[in-house]
């Protein structure tokens, strides 16, 4: 009954739901996240995670199954049983880049139906303190004037940090080398110790260093500036329409009733729109967004599409 007077008072309330829906869930929900515990990521479904469990008095466990580029965990999900207790909490990574990146992958995105999305984060770009670099128009005018002389790091080939770098240099025209990185924390040193010119990093991996004067962010790579960064341009300011930001998404097996994917959704935008959950999310740097099913879906096809284009124009792929 929580649960559903919780639907009602968010005005999403099933017309009829069926039985299978109305004692739904039962018992414990698994959301699978296949990156380790502290990210990001694993931040915002941890939230969502224990306001669903308190609010529904059903437990909503996150579960870390990590390893090969999160496709172990994915892989996971997508041979789970389609009842609606076990839940992929996806990412650019896993159901953006994979597909395309990965010449044999375990999973297909066909695997999956998708539930809600539930944040978006902006990526940002960042030099050091003391570069000349000022902004992204800096950034093109210089890297124009000595092509492929200038170097960016990323968190790894075919990461998302490099793909939205690859986005922006084929949006601007530019030419610079790539440097790879086993990972977010190491690129970022690079930039700071002046082995490099410019990086892409997430914009919760960053707030410590930029309020310690160790990084200038110069551009996010949002469709608009970040509440977290408000002074700082977005790319779209100078490219019309970009946006390559990093999300959050709820998926389920493909062949989940759809009554209990609906009450899925319906809970986990009542979730974000609590403000305990809300304003901790906005602290972290996060855009909340809490679509239903369709809207969700719809989104998740035009990102394939947009990262599909980014592993084609980084040349990247993985055996």
């Amino acid at each position: 009954m929580l649960a559903r007077r919780s639907l009602l008072a968010a005005g999403l309330a099933l017309p009829a739901l069926p039985a299978l829906a109305q004692t739904y869930p039962d018992r414990p929900v698994r959301c699978v996240n296949p990156f380790a515990a502290g990210s990001a990521v694993d931040v915002v479904i941890r939230l969502v995670a224990q306001d669903l469990s308190e609010r529904i008095g059903t437990q909503f466990i996150v579960e870390n199954r990590t390893g090969a580029s999160g496709n172990i965990g994915t892989e996971f999900v997508a041979r789970s049983r389609n009842d609606g207790y076990t839940l992929l909490v996806g990412s650019p990574g896993t159901m953006g880049i994979n597909p395309f990146l990965f010449r044999t992958l375990p999973y297909k995105v066909e695997d999956f139906v998708a539930v809600s999305h539930l944040v978006s984060f902006p990526q940002v770009m960042v030099v050091n303190p003391n570069s000349p670099i000022r902004s992204l128009a800096d950034l093109v005018q210089a890297a124009k004037a000595r092509p492929g002389t200038l170097n960016y790091a990323t968190s790894g080939a075919g990461s998302t940090s490099h793909l939205a770098f690859e986005l922006v240099r084929a949006a601007t025209g530019i030419e610079m080398t790539h440097i790879p990185f086993r990972g977010g924390s190491p690129a970022i040193q690079a930039v700071m110790q002046g082995e490099v010119q410019v990086a892409i990093e997430g914009l919760p991996s960053l707030p410590g260093f930029l309020s310690a004067g160790q990084l200038r962010a110069i551009a996010v790579t949002s469709g608009t500036r970040a509440a977290k960064l408000p002074d700082v341009p977005s790319v779209a300011e100078t490219v019309p329409g970009f946006d390559a930001a990093a999300w959050v998404i709820v998926f389920a097996p493909t062949g989940t009733p759809a009554p209990i994917v609906q009450k899925l959704s319906a809970e986990m935008q009542t979730s974000l729109a609590r403000p305990q959950v809300r304003d901790r999310l906005q602290e972290l740097g996060a855009t909340v967004i809490g679509t239903d099913a369709a809207a969700t879906s719809a989104f998740h096809a035009a990102e394939l599409r947009k990262w599909q284009r980014a592993v084609q124009l980084s040349g990247a792929s993985v055996d």
